[in-house]
Formats: C-alpha cells, structure tokens, sequence
C-alpha cells in the first residue's frame, strides 16, 4: 500500500491530508490569514496520529508545488523537503491548478465540458490554466489580466467552469451565457490523492535538495503605506 502524506499551502487554506493507494483517509484543513506557519506542522502531526501510524510508515510526501502565495508556497515546501530530507522517503509535487481541477470532477463526475481553475493574483490578475473533463491540459498555466475578452475564443464554443478564489472577481468581466462561477476553491491536499497515487507509482519524484515551488511570478516586496 501507498501510504502519501499530502501538502496544500498554495492559498489561504492550510490543509493536510493522508491517502493511501489514491483514496483520502484523514483530511485536516483551516482557511484564514496567516495560519500555514502557525498550524502546519501541528496538522500534519495531528493527521498521522490520527490515521494510527508512525511518520517512517509514510511512503511519500506531496506537495502542491503553485502557482499561489509566494509565503505558503514557501513554507509547504520547505516543510515537506525537510520530512522528506529527515525521513528518507521521495517528495512528489502536484500542480495546484491540476489539482483543483481534479478536486471539480471527483465531486462533479458527470461533468463534460471544460473547466478553469484561478487563484487569486491581486487586482484583476489570475493564475489560470484550461483543462478538459479527463484532466487534459488544454491551456497552460499563467498569469491572465482579465477583461471581457479573456477567454472569448473558449467561450464561443464550450461551457466553462471557473473555480477557485480568483473566479469570483472575474465573473462580470466574464459575463456569457457558457460561463459557469462555483463558489467553492477546490484547496485541498484531499484531491491531490489520485494525482499523487499515480506519481508515485511512475516513481516521479523531485530531486528533494533542488526542487523550488513554481511561483510563476517573482515575489514583489510592497512597502506599507506611511501612517497619517
């Protein structure tokens, strides 16, 4: 059995899953501010515990490797490297995008038409990729500066549902009869289990000391507004 301890930092959901063989077993996730630094040692040590095993009974360690926030990129990273580092076992990265996209169509199986995961990139600027209903990869990852013209082509001739928590500002720039807004994120380590699974069985693993998160954008450091 594929026992694959799962790492979600890339938005403001902390979430921490473990699967074995593909299927979610214990799931532990918070959304808020500022919560990945604080609590996600404390939730992956509470999802071993309670899944009654050892971290050496842990097989790999995945992690969604971005795009998203520069700050929990870093930190789900840096701490799935350092378990895998410790303990030995292979780290697999799963795109977050891929990921959210796979979380739709485990909870919409019948879905046929396209789907487009975004995560919020400030202001009207998402990380966006296009996928078909097998997961197919129809537009890569990027960062989109929405307007009513994104996405016009796609729209003109397929349904498309946009997800995550850079949709809902889209959705009036957006406004056509084939786009679809679901509220919910799709930010959760329990829909990388399948895509971890299958990793791991095709032993495609990252090199622990020199995998990087794909921050697709460099960081840019603001400076705070002087008071008043």
């Amino acid at each position: 059995m594929a026992k694959i301890l799962q790492i979600e930092t890339a938005t403001q959901v902390c979430s921490v899953a473990l699967s074995i063989d593909g299927k979610t077993i214990i799931l532990k996730e918070e959304s808020g501010q500022n919560l990945h630094a604080a609590n996600l040692t404390l939730f992956i040590e509470e999802v071993i515990r309670k899944a009654g095993l050892t971290y050496q009974d842990v097989d790999a360690v995945a992690v969604s490797k971005g795009p998203g926030s520069y700050t929990g990129l870093r930190i789900g990273v840096s701490t799935a490297k350092g378990l895998c580092y410790a303990l030995e076992k292979p780290l697999i990265a799963i795109e977050t995008l891929e990921m959210m996209a796979a979380g739709f169509m485990m909870e919409n199986p019948a879905y046929e038409a396209l789907i487009c995961p975004m995560i919020d990139a400030r202001r009207m600027e998402v990380y966006a990729a296009t996928f078909d209903a097998s997961l197919k990869l129809l537009e890569p990852t990027s960062a989109k500066i929405i307007d009513e013209t994104s996405f016009a082509d796609l729209l003109a001739q397929h349904q498309v549902s946009f997800l995550g928590d850079g949709a809902a500002k889209c959705a009036e720039a957006l406004n056509h009869p084939n786009a679809v807004f679901h509220p919910s994120n799709f930010n959760s380590a329990q829909y990388m289990s399948a895509l971890a699974f299958n990793a791991f069985n095709q032993s495609c693993f990252e090199d622990v000391a020199y995998f990087e998160p794909f921050y697709l954008k460099d960081f840019v450091v603001t400076q705070p507004k002087p008071k008043v």
